[in-house]
């Protein structure tokens, strides 16, 4: 298993493509999602971005590039649903993930447990390193603190506090390179290879792109809705 100081300059300076669909989509199929992460690799894609267990050992078995893998779980009477608990970071570990993603805001969690004894059982139990996956400067900050490896511009947006903005958040990519001394990833609503370029040129050491490469279902229903209003 490589170092967490390998994976990252694995990483540096490239393109991560997040290979996901909504669950009613055709496009959901373990085969698929496999099949998506090993064409973005071979047309030079740096690592991959996975969610659930299925894909993330579906798309093991077909490429050796760094996988940030996460468990999206909807839990009532909680916000918090990128792998909120240990056990879907333990889950995801198993099925073959180098880098696991966790939400990294400080909204409460499922269990009661910390975002520090999170990460820390990460770290010690799976042997893994954390993405913590932020909406704001602060939360950044703690989540440095408590042992995250990288800080990613997932949630910048999706957030109570940060729901009046719209991704993808550059000027927190702007603040994460001028305080913090660490791996940053620019994720979220970056739409096209001139934006994707930006986020590096603005500091950030790897970008992640979804939607724009892999989101079938959306993209099309996009185009539809456009090419519908013109008629």
């Amino acid at each position: 298993m490589p170092s967490p100081s390998t994976l990252l300059s694995s990483l540096k300076g490239g393109l991560i493509v997040s290979c996901q669909a909504p669950a009613d989509s055709p496009m959901h199929e373990p085969s698929v999602i496999a099949a998506m992460a090993q064409a973005s690799v071979n047309q030079g894609a740096m690592g991959v971005r996975i969610e659930s267990p299925a894909h993330v050992e579906a798309v093991r078995q077909r490429v050796s590039a760094p996988i940030i893998g996460l468990w999206k779980q909807q839990i009532p009477g909680y916000e918090v649903y990128i792998t909120p608990q240990f056990h879907h970071a333990e889950a995801i570990a198993q099925a073959g993930a180098d880098i696991i993603a966790i939400d990294a805001t400080v909204r409460p969690r499922p269990g009661g447990e910390t975002l520090e004894t999170l990460i820390a059982r990460i770290h010690t139990e799976l042997g893994k390193p954390v993405m913590a996956d932020v909406d704001t400067l602060e939360n950044a900050i703690a989540a440095v603190n408590a042992g995250a490896a990288i800080v990613g511009t997932t949630l910048y947006g999706y957030t109570t506090e940060t729901k009046h903005l719209k991704p993808p958040g550059f000027d927190l990519l702007t603040q994460l390179v001028e305080k913090l001394d660490m791996f940053i990833i620019c994720e979220g609503g970056i739409a096209s290879a001139d934006m994707a370029k930006h986020a590096i040129d603005l500091g950030a050491d790897a970008v992640v792109v979804g939607t724009a490469i892999t989101g079938v279902d959306l993209q099309v229903k996009a185009y539809c809705e456009k090419v519908h209003s013109a008629s």
